[in-house]
């Protein structure tokens, strides 16, 4: 069985020092994994920057074109949150590349990560909350018009309800989105998922857990052909924009929870990153580390892979 993992030294962009979101943490997970034997050098893959005809399958060509050119108006970058660069689109245009090329692989091998994705803030005409393309949207997208699946549910643990997600796919009975979040945190208002599960500030690992497991018992009743999991680091006690109470122990064991479900049910499932805001960036290195660890813990039978 074959493990691909998608990243590259293009998924870090200059956003300025101190900017709460910690660009470097995609660099950081890929040095620990390798560094201590989780991954090896040949199962990581730099993909290549994503076609702008598969972007305008979910994206306006105003949109994409005015972000290539840097042409997006003071309130737009606002509501980004991140400063426009050069090196922030091509950022972006390999990050939404390294989860179509993990789409694609998880058919063949059961299982494909992204060292990063689940950018799901971002509309079709604009890019929200430190999310410029969406890549699950736009890898879905790709999916379906090659005919290589049809059905697909969206497990998406992030803290922030994937709001631009829902709104994607508001209308695409095909597509089953389901978010997992803090009620009280942003965005302020909320598109509809197909499911929608609101926690409560301080909500930890036993209360989420369980909540957990009663959900995707019904959101795999929608058969889907491919999972898309979002698996965010910011429900942590520690995180600064997350309001949720869960250990790193209970985020590790959430995410062995969604890939045994999948590997249970014979379902290809892509993992990615999604948000992760600890005050210390290492406690939020070592979340996004686990949930590989856990890919090969469940898929690969690693012994020592979940630590």
């Amino acid at each position: 069985m074959t493990y691909r993992i998608y990243y590259s030294p293009y998924y870090y962009a200059d956003i300025g020092e101190g900017h709460v979101f910690p660009i470097r943490k995609f660099e950081l997970v890929r040095d620990r994994l390798v560094a201590e034997g989780t991954l090896s050098e040949d199962e990581i893959v730099a993909p290549e920057p994503a076609a702008v005809e598969d972007l305008l399958l979910v994206h306006t060509e105003d949109y994409i074109t005015r972000l290539r050119e840097g042409r997006l108006t003071v309130k737009e970058v606002r509501k980004l949150g991140l400063p426009w660069s050069e090196s922030l689109v091509r950022r972006s245009f390999h990050a939404i590349s390294g989860t179509i090329n993990a789409a694609k692989d998880c058919l063949s091998t059961g299982i494909a990560s992204n060292l990063a994705g689940g950018t799901h803030h971002s509309y079709p005409d604009r890019g929200e909350g430190y999310c410029v393309l969406n890549d699950i949207a736009v890898a879905i997208r790709v999916l379906q018009r090659g005919g290589l699946a049809q059905r697909f549910l969206i497990v998406d643990l992030d803290v922030h309800q994937g709001d631009g997600t829902a709104f994607i796919f508001r209308d695409d009975e095909d597509v089953f989105t389901f978010s997992m979040h803090g009620a009280k945190n942003y965005p302020l208002f909320k598109q509809p998922s197909s499911l929608d599960i609101e926690l409560a500030d301080k909500t930890g690992d036993e209360e989420y857990l369980e909540t957990l497991e009663h959900a995707l018992s019904s959101a795999i009743l929608h058969d889907p052909d491919v999972i898309f999991y979002l698996a965010g680091a910011d429900p942590y006690e520690k995180d600064k924009l997350g309001r949720l109470a869960l250990t790193i122990d209970g985020l590790r064991r959430r995410d062995e929870m969604v890939l045994s479900f999948a590997r249970d049910r014979g379902v290809p499932i892509v993992t990615t990153m999604s948000g992760g805001y600890a005050a210390d960036i290492d406690d939020t290195v070592e979340i996004h580390a686990n949930t590989i660890r856990a890919v090969k813990k469940v898929y690969f039978g690693a012994a020592n892979a979940a630590v």
